[in-house]
Formats: structure tokens, sequence, C-alpha cells
């Protein structure tokens, strides 16, 4: 026989929610088409990505993930794939450094797959080979940013 507590959660105990998931923007060109279909050349693959955050009320944020996919083949650009996944969340009852982490590396993990399937659709759509972006490890990124913030400020205070 299991415990329940039926007790009520505290109004500090950490509360998330997810309330939506959407494209904000999104953009698909291929310059060098149709000729760049004759092309028989492996092409480079270049991943730019970064996150913003935006507070619309106490405790709710849009969290934006940016994802720029550049295909190339020699000096000729193949595709050229922008996608802004934006996701609205609350979070209530954390620190600020927890805050932080979750708008910084776990908001935009969830967000992750969303984009990913946005981008492998649009190449497909766009006559090319199917594209598997990567997992990306959002911990380890905003852990090097958050390192590199502080860095700055040290330096700065020298």
């Amino acid at each position: 026989m299991t415990e329940q507590n039926n007790q009520p959660a505290t109004d500090d105990a950490p509360q998330f929610a997810l309330h939506r998931v959407y494209l904000k923007d999104v953009s698909f060109e291929t310059p060098n088409s149709p000729a760049i279909f004759t092309e028989e050349s492996e092409p480079s693959i270049n991943v730019q990505l970064n996150t913003s955050v935006n507070r619309l009320e106490e405790n709710v944020f849009e969290v934006v993930l940016n994802l720029t996919v550049t295909s190339k083949e020699g000096e000729r650009t193949a595709f050229l794939v922008e996608v802004q996944q934006a996701g609205i969340f609350s979070l209530g009852g954390f620190e600020e450094e927890q805050k932080g982490h979750m708008l910084g590396a776990y908001c935009p993990n969830i967000l992750f797959p969303f984009a990913r399937e946005a981008i492998c659709d649009l190449v497909v759509k766009g006559g090319f080979p199917q594209l598997l972006l990567a997992p990306i490890n959002f911990d380890a990124l905003y852990a090097q940013n958050r390192e590199q913030q502080n860095s700055a400020a040290a330096e700065a205070q020298h």
C-alpha cells in the first residue's frame, strides 16, 4: 500500500509549465537551384545556434531558440535554413540561478526537437536529402556561456 502526501503544495515550491510551442519565424533559401542539384561534391554543413528570453509577465517567459543551418558545396550555397522555435513557459519559486539555468538550458532543450523537425522538413521539401541535426547539450553550452560571462566580469574589475 502506498502513502499519499495530501498536504497542499507550498507557494515557494518550484513550479514549471509549458504553455505553448510555436514557430516564430522560418526561412528557407536555395540561391543556386536548380544547378546545385547536379553537384556531386560532399556538402559542408554549418550550424549556428543562440537563444533569447523575453519576459512576458511575472514568472512567464518566451524562450526563442534560433537555429541557422547553411549547406555549401564548394563555395556555392546549396541551402540556408533559419528557424526561430519559440515557447511560452511559466517558472515560479526558483532561485535566480536556477531560473537562469531553466531559461538558458532546460527550455531550449525542450524546443530543440521541434526546431530540428522543422529544419528537416524544410530541407526535404527543398529537394535535398534528409538532414538530422545531432542532439545538443544545452547544459554544457549554458555552463560555458556562464563561465565566459564570469571571466569577462572578472577582467573588467581589474
